[in-house]
């Protein structure tokens, strides 16, 4: 029987249930276990730990989740590949190597290092911000390059159990393991694209084993959620499962809208290892709750790293009210207007100066749909923020909101109390050459540099626009387009994406017809401050669609109830798509 590995992951981010890890390990019947704990905004938080704390700078939930499964891990001679070491690798690897001596468990454990660029930072003072072009700004807090999977790689053929890394690609977890396991080679193209994407799907941790999902009426168990397996052979061809007898769904389309996740032009998803190109992958049924995925390709890699680096701007608070009765949604307007212009009025007479920016959310009124709203509520929640250079000024805000419920409107109930000031981060992104960057890994007293192809400058992109379909008649009606399509979005930066799929490929047409990049751009113009590109992805019935600055800044930096684009998919799915009269009467 031809070898196979099979690679579950217990967590999307720092924060993820605490469970997750205890159901693989005792259920899975897994050869290795991965786990995703960074984002951008969690690397400025473990920068204010390591300034506290030395000794910290990583996501200790991650030590505590493991420690009581070492045992079981040795057992079952599990592998472990996590980037729970966040600034301080090392630390987190002591941290958990003490665990194992605890738990009287004998484990060989690794680090990696050379992500971290921030005692570096002057060598990189040309660099630019990706999207905007601007300087790098000064007062950064972290500054980390996405490494990919050769550390991880020659960790484990050095014979670690445990790899510990800090930022790197999140489908290095898994990519890296692969190579490992089956030699794959760094100019292996298509398998690293292949096990890249198999890293991408389960990267999100449930996202893919019904998740987020669009059809989520059809998914059992939310309240013991299985998480997901890939089962990966020597060629790169997987399939994607969850343990028996745990919640969840694992579907072609579940599992879709996560290869969809995420990403720009599908046929040329960058990353530190490899150029992927999943425009033609395959996604099909092979058995309950498992799916076979084939089909990547791959280029190779660019000549640089990507890098992110956080930095302080100035301070940020929000505030919550409830407003009920007639007219809830003027009323909320109404005492947010007045609020803001006192407070404003009195910044001015005390020398403080003017908000840097302000921002008002009727929640319950459908806000984020703008002109596309059609509800009228008889509550609402009304949500401000306000950011400013002062944390005083902020304060004074704070102290100001609650007389609104005597003062101003009748109906304010819900207050969620004087709210607290903190630090406002933003985001800058940009590219370094491999060249530049050192990366290591660290196991017992060994100390031993990675080599890192140094890549080639991209070639274009394969993608296209449209899948080439032939025009249809669709003047007998329209259907939202979530009667055709399940769709998932996200972000990248500023930026958010929206993956769309065909629940048939004969409805394909009809949207491919109406769903273009215009189209779309014009749907959510109120939201964007750049334009909307298209990519067709033939292999699974798609398309997925760039929405450039389209998250008012994004992450923490955005002043939205959404800052991360996460509702953008479900509020495409009320998009009208003219259809056959065949197809409309289906659906009636």
């Amino acid at each position: 029987m031809a070898k196979t590995v099979r690679i579950g992951c217990s967590s999307a981010f720092w924060g993820d249930t605490s469970t997750a890890a205890e159901q693989l390990v005792t259920k899975g019947n897994i050869d290795y276990l991965v786990a995703d704990y960074l984002a951008e905004i969690t690397m400025s938080i473990l920068a204010l730990k390591r300034m506290r704390d030395p000794a910290g700078g990583y996501a200790e939930d991650f030590v505590q989740v493991l420690a009581p499964l070492l045992p079981a891990i040795k057992a079952q001679g599990i592998r472990v590949a996590v980037n729970a070491g966040g600034l301080n690798p090392a630390a987190c690897c002591a941290a958990l190597q003490a665990a194992a001596e605890v738990a009287g468990v004998e484990l060989t454990m690794a680090h990696v290092s050379g992500d971290d660029l921030l005692p570096q930072q002057k060598a990189f003072a040309d660099c630019r911000d990706l999207d905007t072009g601007a300087a790098m700004p000064r007062g950064l807090v972290t500054m980390n390059a996405y490494l990919g999977a050769l550390p991880i790689r020659d960790a484990f053929l050095q014979g670690a159990d445990i790899v510990v890394t800090g930022r790197c690609a999140d489908s290095a977890l898994v990519l890296g393991p692969l190579m490992a396991e089956f030699g794959w080679s760094e100019a292996d193209f298509d398998r690293l694209s292949a096990g890249s994407l198999a890293g991408h799907i389960i990267e999100c941790g449930a996202q893919c084993t019904g998740g987020n999902f669009t059809d989520w009426q059809d998914v059992p168990g939310f309240d013991d959620m299985g998480f997901p397996i890939v089962e990966v052979g020597a060629d790169g061809r997987f399939e994607v499962s969850k343990p028996d007898g745990t919640g969840g769904l694992v579907s072609p389309l579940s599992v879709a809208e996560q290869m969809v996740y995420e990403i720009g032009d599908p046929g040329a998803y960058v990353l530190p290892d490899v150029v992927c190109d999943w425009t033609d992958v395959s996604i099909e049924a092979s058995g309950p709750d498992r799916v076979r995925v084939s089909g990547a390709r791959g280029r190779p890699p660019t000549e640089h790293y990507k890098v992110s680096a956080t930095y302080p701007s100035g301070f940020r608070t929000m505030v919550s009210f409830v407003v009920g009765g007639f007219d809830a949604p003027a009323k909320g307007r109404a005492a947010a207007d007045a609020l803001f212009s006192k407070v404003s009025r009195l910044l001015q007479d005390r020398g403080l100066g003017a908000f840097d920016a302000t921002a008002v959310e009727l929640i319950g009124a459908e806000a984020m749909y703008g002109p596309h709203a059609a509800a009228a509520p008889r509550e609402v929640t009304v949500r401000l923020v306000a950011t400013h250079a002062n944390r005083d000024a902020l304060k004074l805000f704070g102290r100001e909101i609650a007389q609104a419920a005597t003062g101003m409107v009748p109906g304010i109930t819900g207050y969620s109390g004087r709210p607290s000031v903190t630090p406002s981060v933003r985001l800058f992104t940009t590219l370094v050459p491999k060249t530049s960057v050192a990366a290591a890994v660290h196991l017992g007293e060994r100390n031993t540099a990675v080599e890192i192809p140094v890549g080639k400058p991209p070639v274009a992109s394969p993608s296209q626009e449209s899948l080439g379909l032939v025009p249809v008649d669709s003047a007998a009606g329209s259907v939202p387009l979530i009667r055709l399509a399940v769709a998932r979005s996200g972000d990248k930066g500023d930026h958010s994406n929206i993956g769309v799929v065909a629940r048939e490929p004969e409805f394909l047409p009809y949207i491919e017809q109406a769903l273009t990049a215009e189209a779309v751009q014009a749907y959510f113009d109120y939201l964007l401050e750049g334009d909307v590109s298209r990519w067709a992805l033939p292999g699974i019935g798609g398309f997925n669609f760039l929405l450039r600055h389209s998250l008012g800044g994004g992450g923490v930096a955005s002043l939205r109830t959404d800052p991360q684009g996460k509702c953008h998919a479900q509020m495409l799915l009320s998009f009208p798509i003219p259809v056959s009269a065949e197809i409309a009467r289906r659906f009636d």
